[in-house]
């Protein structure tokens, strides 16, 4: 896994390394590494000589950051001009070395630059964007290069304007409060931002310069970010003496008359893990057969058998027959995933008693508005924050879905999703999530890590389906098993 630092534990780490190396030092490699990647772009746009590039500098480090780099490039060729949001306040050797090189210094943004720098707020700023630096986002839309197109945005570590501890983006009235940059380059760590939150969708593509700094990050992490490396990892190896037994046995208590769709659409996750039988315990028994013969299906959970981890809550409904079936599933000695209708039976806290009671790992998956009946308030700015207090406060792993889902543990760890899609907006793929993230239980993963995977996968899933054109819940979970096939094993 992939690990980003708060702005506190970066600063710390910074001071520690600077006091070991020669003034300038660390400017220096981070400039380089910044130059280097925007060398990369523009080597796909025409090349850096004669490249028109367009530096927004704010006060401080970060700025000087982005003058430095515009000299590595100006002594490759390009065109460099620099637009001082704060003339009073700019890094003065950055500024004096870029106009040595060649450089200029303009007031206002010129008509055209094949790439933008945005070096205006670095990971001390908060509170979004203020004029003027809002109009001059704003204006960077008008921009086009010696090619018509509108220029790439080069964020230097983080996107100005945005919560770097958080992920939030501040609302605005007017202009943008943040830039959305289409690749961020970063120094030394990766930060919340970056990772979690609405502010990581302004991030694009993030690319991480190492400059020393690691061996200085003495705090944990306030986030980790999940990999393929792990989901290949945990994912269970099937070995010459297995059968469907020992490969784990899933229960699904989902779905209804009234909503047969969540009960097979959940059993579709469930047949796409690692499981070697699903059970299923529902009023949608028909629809469910129909579509997976294979399943041992029943109307009552007490009726199902055996199984080694339990899904409940997709379609279920909330009254008196559903609120048993959750009772049934909670009394269960093996680990349960609870979604949907199953977390609105929770609200009234009249199962409180059988949450504390049991000794096996409890999984749940609320969305935002879910999330808000469970806490009586929305997730809020700090999604991590808001996760890790529902995990503790709940004895449970938290799933807090959303493009950037956040996995969070009742001792304070937290991973970030770096796989979702906007394309999972929509109904019925939160019960293929849920059938998916019991059949890994119930093949033995531990709860955080059956999560994390789920998660992972199902946003793959999700990016496959959109390959073909607009997602429904079932293309999510069609696209499953070829996913999962292509993991290397």
């Amino acid at each position: 896994m992939r690990s980003a630092w708060r702005v506190a534990d970066v600063r710390a780490a910074e001071d520690g390394l600077l006091a070991t190396l020669p003034s300038g030092t660390l400017m220096q490699r981070a400039a380089g590494g910044l130059a280097g990647h925007c060398a990369r772009l523009l080597a796909d746009r025409g090349g850096v000589y004669g490249a028109r590039v367009l530096l927004l500098v704010g006060a401080g480090n970060n700025g000087g950051d982005t003058l430095y780099a515009g000299v590595r490039l100006a002594g490759r060729g390009a065109a460099v001009t620099a637009l001082l949001l704060t003339p009073d306040q700019v890094h003065p050797e950055g500024l004096a070395a870029l106009r040595s090189a060649g450089g200029r210094v303009v007031a206002e943004l010129p008509d055209r630059a094949d790439v933008v720098l945005d070096g205006i707020v670095g990971i001390g700023g908060s509170g979004g964007l203020r004029e003027p630096a809002a109009r001059l986002v704003a204006a960077l839309s008008e921009l086009r290069t010696r090619s018509g197109e509108r220029p790439p945005v080069v964020a230097v570590d983080v996107p100005s304007g945005v919560e770097v501890d958080t992920g939030d983006v501040p609302r605005s009235v007017g202009g943008p409060s943040t830039v959305t940059a289409d690749l961020t380059v970063t120094f030394g760590c990766l930060k919340p931002a970056l990772v979690v939150g609405p502010a990581a969708a302004r991030a694009g593509r993030v690319e991480l310069v190492d400059i020393g700094l690691e061996p200085w990050l003495r705090a944990d992490p306030a986030v980790r970010v999940s990999e393929a490396s792990d989901v290949r990892r945990w994912w269970p190896r099937l070995g010459p003496e297995e059968e469907k037994y020992s490969r784990g046995v899933v229960g699904l208590a989902t779905g209804s008359a009234t909503y047969p769709g969540a009960g097979v659409l959940s059993v579709g996750g469930a047949v796409a893990g690692p499981t070697g039988m699903v059970r299923y315990a529902g009023g949608a028994k028909v629809e469910v057969l129909r579509r997976y013969p294979s399943v041992i299906a029943t109307e009552r959970v007490t009726e199902a058998g055996r199984v080694q981890a339990w899904v409940c809550g997709s379609g279920l409904g909330t009254g008196d027959s559903a609120a048993t079936e959750l009772r049934c599933v909670l009394a269960a000695p093996v680990p349960v995933v609870l979604d949907a209708d199953a977390l609105t039976l929770l609200v009234d806290g009249s199962m409180a008693d059988r949450l504390r009671d049991r000794d096996a790992p409890i999984v749940v998956t609320p969305h935002d508005r879910e999330y808000a009946r469970l806490c009586g308030e929305p997730p809020g700015a700090d999604r991590v924050g808001a996760a890790l207090r529902l995990a503790a406060w709940m004895n449970a792993v938290v799933l807090l879905k959303g493009d950037r889902t956040v996995i969070a543990t009742p001792d304070g760890r937290a991973v970030a999703n770096p796989t979702g899609t906007p394309a999972l907006a929509t109904g019925g793929t939160g019960d293929v999530l849920a059938g998916l993230l019991g059949s890994l239980l119930a093949g033995g993963l531990r709860a955080d890590r059956a999560a994390i995977t789920a998660a992972y996968l199902h946003g793959l899933a999700g990016r496959e389906a959109a390959r073909h054109g607009p997602v429904t819940a079932a293309d999510v979970a069609a696209a499953l098993r070829p996913v999962v096939a292509a993991l290397p094993r």
